[in-house]
Parts: C-alpha cells; sequence; structure tokens
C-alpha cells in the first residue's frame, strides 16, 4: 500500500496499476532509496532488439518502465508483458534511469489483471483510486481520500489522528464494509490492513464501476 518508501522495513518495492487514462509522470526524487524490486518483468522491443525491463507503473495510459540500455525521447517501442500481451507507444521523458511511455492505444487494465490460464490466481496487487471513503473508529467517522487498495488492505490520506494499531472500519461505495486495524502512518497518510482479504470477484466489480466512472470524468473534461 501507497508505495515503497512506506515500507522502509521491508524495503519492497512493487509495481502499481491505475484506472488513470493519462501516461505516468516524471517520478518525485522520494525514490531514491534502494529497495528490494518486486517489480513486474516485460519484454522490451525497439528497433529490432529486445531486452528485458521492469514496470513500475501501468495505467491505461501508458507506463514507466526501468530499461536496462538508454533510450531517447521519441522512441517507437512496444513491451511484452507475461500472458503475451503487447502493447505498443512511444518514450516521452527519460529521468535518472527511468522510461515514461505514451501508448497509442489506451489499455483495459483491469483485463490485464485477470488471470489467464488454469493455474491458481495470484492476489491482486495495488491499485492507484481517486476516491472517497468513510473510515469509522469508535464513534467517530472520517471521510478519507483513497490512494491505493488492494485485496488486503487500503492507503488512505486523511487529516485526522488515527493510532496506529487502532480498530477501525472502512466502507466504500461498492464493496461491504471492512473490519481493519491501522498498520501504519507516514504524516497524514495512512496503511490500513482488512482483517479479511476481499473477495477477488467483490474487488473486481468495485473497480470496473471505478473504471467506468474516470472514463466519463475524462469524456466530459
Amino acid at each position: 500500500m501507497f508505495g515503497a518508501r512506506t515500507l522502509a522495513k521491508k524495503l519492497v518495492e512493487t509495481t502499481h496499476y491505475s484506472l488513470s487514462t493519462a501516461a505516468p509522470e516524471r517520478p518525485d526524487r522520494r525514490q531514491d532509496e534502494r529497495y528490494v524490486s518486486l517489480l513486474r518483468v516485460g519484454a522490451l522491443v525497439m528497433r529490432g532488439r529486445r531486452e528485458l525491463c521492469l514496470i513500475r507503473n501501468i495505467s491505461a495510459g501508458g507506463m514507466m518502465i526501468r530499461p536496462y540500455s538508454p533510450i531517447m525521447p521519441g522512441t517507437p517501442l512496444s513491451v511484452e508483458l507475461k500472458h503475451g500481451e503487447t502493447v505498443h507507444g512511444v518514450a516521452q521523458w527519460s529521468d535518472k534511469g527511468l522510461i515514461g511511455v505514451a501508448f497509442e492505444q489506451q489499455i483495459d487494465v483491469l483485463a490485464l489483471l485477470s488471470a489467464s490460464g488454469d493455474g491458481p490466481r495470484p492476489r491482486m496487487p495495488r491499485i492507484d483510486l481517486s476516491c472517497s471513503a468513510l473510515v469509522r473508529r469508535d464513534g467517530d467517522v472520517f471521510r478519507v481520500r483513497v490512494v491505493n487498495i488492494s485485496q488486503g488492505g487500503i492507503c488512505v490520506h486523511c487529516d485526522a489522528d488515527l493510532p496506529v494499531d487502532a480498530n477501525v472500519v472502512v466502507s466504500l461505495t461498492g464493496l461491504h464494509a471492512a473490519a481493519s486495524v491501522v498498520k501504519w502512518k507516514d504524516g497524514d497518510y495512512y496503511g490500513i490492513g482488512f482483517n479479511r482479504v476481499y473477495p477477488l470477484q467483490e474487488l473486481m466489480a468495485f473497480l470496473k464501476e471505478q473504471q467506468q466512472e474516470e472514463q466519463t470524468r475524462q469524456a466530459v473534461a
């Protein structure tokens, strides 16, 4: 939840997914520390050359990757993902080893997350969101901004002071209320772990509604 810097004890960086239709912007410099990388791997193809790359985040409109050779802005390229999906785009910017790629056509991030084949499904990774939720602690209810969500927890921005280890209930429209525990705090950001993992089908249905709302917002913007 939230990102590698808030998980300093574990020092883990994982791929983020977003329902946004925009290509990723340049990262801030908070990610300069070294982390154990669990980023998704892709096969980068450009100018007839093929090599591996690490996918730091991916949205409907683009991705941020870490290649193993320099890529100049304006370079057309393709990235083959784990199950054979190929996305095509153009490098938009280069910053300290990271490349921002804008896709030629928007992709369905939720379809990308759907497991293929008959093997067991891994847990869904974190999904960046832009919506509100309610967090109840005892008799107090706080409206918070959702930063990202997974089957096992949620990261929120909240002006109220929530103690670490506090028992809370998280409510989002479209999901059943979840008894939870505040796991960590970083300024006004909180990582909240659900006591029970959300069923994949329920969370996917919720995310599809969020995806439709995001597409509607982009259409009227």
